[in-house]
């Protein structure tokens, strides 16, 4: 799941190499017409320092570019730190090569042992491979570092749902929103933490959803999750008007006209 440090990065970058391709010489040519208005002699005119884009910079363009080889070989350039060496895991954790981007999740961890990204990125390597206790486990060590990380008890949730432990799931995932409601909304995102995507039953947790929205009072988001559960094929669908959390929106006329659309599973 995720923060947006190394897109905020990547975008920093590459704003610094449109200004040091373009951006500087339309500002120099401006203050030589300036200096010429002026009477000065254009050379007396001093340009503003080109901005440095460090490894780390480059490294960070190629993955907001989804360019990860070339990001990681960047990388191995930098400077060893738990931050660079926890982007090079997800570099291969992107290319689908969970063994390495295990190993350097591992290395973050060893140089930076209170580095809830690294400690969660780690779990979600275990998560992929259906090693889900495991997976739990580091959850826990990222929450215990970063309490208020509302990906990480998303993802820990999402671990509990795998080994159908309802309760617990739903204990992690009220967690997860009261901290950060659009938790489940945010998409393609990456930076130094990944968040879980990859459930297996989609049509339960968008019906937990639902009904976790409905009970909030978001009727908007209770009906647009409660819509995915259908279109992927929840079952018991004579039952939906009869459950609790949907009493608050039982009389909504666009709860009501979904159910009379009954969306076939897509």
């Amino acid at each position: 799941m995720i923060s947006n440090l190394i897109l905020r990065g990547a975008i920093f970058a590459l704003a610094f190499e449109t200004i040091a391709g373009v951006g500087w010489g339309q500002s120099l040519n401006g203050d030589a017409l300036r200096a010429s208005a002026a009477g000065l002699p254009s050379a007396t005119v001093t340009p503003p320092p080109r901005p440095v884009i460090t490894l780390e910079m480059r490294g960070d363009i190629y993955m907001a570019r989804k360019q990860y080889r070339d990001a990681i070989d960047v990388f191995r350039q930098c400077p060893t730190s738990a931050v660079v060496e926890n982007k090079i895991g997800i570099a291969y954790h992107q290319l689908y090569e969970l063994k390495l981007a295990k190993k350097s999740y591992e290395k973050s961890i060893k140089l930076n042992s209170k580095y809830p990204e690294a400690v969660n990125n780690l779990g979600t390597v275990y998560y992929a491979e259906r090693n889900f206790r495991k997976s739990i486990k580091y959850y826990k060590r990222a929450l215990k570092l970063e309490p208020s990380a509302a990906s990480i008890w998303a993802n820990l949730g999402s671990a509990y749902f795998a080994r159908h432990d309802f309760k617990r799931a739903s204990r992690a995932y009220d967690q997860a929103l009261t901290l950060d409601p659009m938790v489940f909304d945010r998409h393609s995102q990456y930076g130094t933490l990944l968040q879980e995507r990859t459930l297996e039953d989609r049509a339960k947790f968008h019906m937990y959803l639902a009904k976790a929205f409905a009970q909030r009072g978001d009727k908007a988001k209770a009906i647009l999750y409660l819509r995915k559960a259908l279109e992927e094929g929840i079952k018991d669908r004579s039952r939906i008007p009869e459950i609790p959390e949907f009493a608050s929106i039982k009389a909504d006329s666009a709860f009501k006209q979904l159910l009379l659309e009954n969306p076939k599973p897509l």
